[in-house]
């Protein structure tokens, strides 16, 4: 679907405000798609998004500065995502053995296979909604890295 027809609206101050825009539109658009599918496993987006980064990891254990460094979201509240990943005994926090002032946190086995199970339906979502070759796949990633050279 055009941008225009998705907001309906045809005026745009300038090429670039409509890419910009059209950027904000995809990334809620794609994030909808993944957050419904989510809810099948009970996880949020950023839940999700931590237990990828500590299976990255696994088995080394990761303090919370250090989740937050790699969140899709910088202003994500990491800890209370932890909170809920250790309800659903998804993630487990122990005290660092070299610093005990330090919170550290694993994925735990049944987060590896929910996160298993999760990754396989939101790769499916990526290929059915994502409708690309490889080729312009590269060259959509080239133009958005190039758009955030100033990050």
């Amino acid at each position: 679907m055009k941008l225009e027809q998705a907001i309906q609206s045809e005026h745009f101050d300038s090429i670039i405000q409509k890419a910009g825009l059209n950027v904000l539109y995809t990334a809620w658009w794609l994030k909808t798609l993944v957050s419904n599918e989510l809810k099948v496993f009970g996880l949020t987006h950023e839940q999700y998004n931590v237990l990828r980064i500590l299976k990255g990891k696994h088995p080394e254990l990761m303090c919370v500065r250090d989740i937050g460094s790699r969140m899709i979201e910088k202003s994500s509240n990491v800890p209370r995502i932890i909170d809920r990943l250790e309800l659903k005994k998804l993630a487990e926090r122990s005290t660092s053995v070299t610093d005990k002032r330090e919170t550290v946190i694993t994925i735990t086995p049944k987060g590896i296979d929910v996160l298993k199970l999760a990754s396989q339906q939101i790769n499916l979502i990526y290929k059915n909604a994502i409708q690309m070759n490889d080729e312009d796949s590269a060259a959509l990633n080239n133009l958005l890295e190039k758009m955030r050279t100033k990050e």
